[in-house]
């Protein structure tokens, strides 16, 4: 028989994140349409907000996750190298500090940057927010096909998420990199186990079904997320920077 859970349990990322993604979600009460794209010369302006640390918090929940089982898409290499992460700190990260009061919100991050031309210059904050958000695109993708089926081949689930979220955005360099990182994908039974909660051990349900059970629940609350953010990257401008 199963044992009750045990005192020190160490979360799951999954639960981690649900917690993190919560504070993301949009709220229909002041949330507004955006519109389809932005004039180069005008100035952006959205009621949209995003606030950054549980955001970020999230991207590092979700993508350092699929690192701990050795596979890492070039996608999400190159959001952390070439546009986001100047380590040990976030490029985003480091202009919040600049001034937390004003850019605790990623959307005047990127207002900042739109508005003097300088987003699509070198390693930007809109840079890393376009990738962070493509790949956490390809992370809920490969969650929505693994729960289906746990005993799935992984590399299948990952050739399939790959194709439907970063490769239409990879140029032959990145394409390349990532026939090579497909071969470190793990079996899905080891990364199943990876997801897990720590230490848990349940007396009624079985630990594949719980997980299950949080996963879908992480899906549907990171599903409307992903839309505005995408809804905003389309606001600004963003939404087709391709990678070499």
């Amino acid at each position: 028989m199963k044992r009750r859970r045990e005192v020190g349990m160490v979360a799951s990322e999954i639960r981690s994140a649900i917690d993190e993604v919560s504070l993301l979600a949009p709220n229909p009460k002041t949330a507004v349409p955006l519109p389809a794209s932005v004039s180069d010369s005008a100035p952006v302006q959205t009621s949209v907000q995003i606030p950054i640390k549980p955001f970020l918090s999230l991207c590092d929940l979700l993508v350092q996750q699929v690192q701990t089982v050795e596979f890492e898409v070039e996608g999400q290499r190159e959001s952390s190298s070439d546009a986001v992460r100047s380590p040990p700190d976030t490029r985003l990260e480091k202009f919040h500090d600049s001034d937390p009061s004003i850019y605790c919100d990623v959307v005047e991050i990127l207002k900042k940057e739109v508005n003097e031309g300088m987003a699509k210059k070198g390693p930007t904050c809109s840079k890393a927010f376009v990738w962070l958000n493509r790949s956490l695109d390809f992370a809920m993708a490969l969650l929505e096909l693994l729960v289906k089926d746990f005993g799935r081949n992984m590399e299948e689930i990952v050739e399939e998420s790959y194709i439907t979220t970063l490769k239409p955005w990879h140029g032959w360099i990145s394409a390349a990199a990532y026939k090579i990182s497909l071969k470190l994908v793990p079996d899905s039974r080891t990364f199943v186990d990876v997801l897990k909660v720590k230490g848990e051990e349940e007396e009624e349900e079985d630990d594949d079904d719980v997980l299950k059970k949080d996963i879908q629940k992480l899906i549907s609350l990171l599903m409307p997320v992903l839309e505005q953010n995408k809804n905003i990257l389309r606001e600004f401008g963003l939404d087709k920077l391709k990678s070499t």
